[in-house]
């Protein structure tokens, strides 16, 4: 069996507004959470609980998230203001 190759590059990763995304993202598992929380009895007597603490997680997740992609675009952004220093431009 021969080895699968590639027969294009892979395009470049779409850059956007990820903290934004990750922070709308966030707020709505926030949301539905507590939309659910009400109904906890309604799910808990059909066994489906798990959509609340799913929101619940994903809200938490989402936190974790936030922290990343702020972390992760401060650093974009001094690797370009110390290329700009040195004079060299990024491609």
């Amino acid at each position: 069996m021969a080895k699968w190759t590639p027969k294009h590059e892979a395009p470049e990763p779409l850059e956007g507004p990820v903290v934004g995304t990750i922070t709308g993202g966030t707020i709505l598992w926030f949301v539905l959470f507590l939309v659910q929380l009400p109904f906890y009895g309604w799910f808990d007597d059909r066994d489906l609980t798990w959509w609340v603490w799913t929101c619940l997680a994903g809200a938490g997740l989402g936190l974790i998230g936030i922290w990343y992609v702020r972390k992760r675009d401060a650093a974009i952004k001094r690797h370009r203001a110390a290329q700009e220093a040195d004079g060299t431009a990024a491609p």
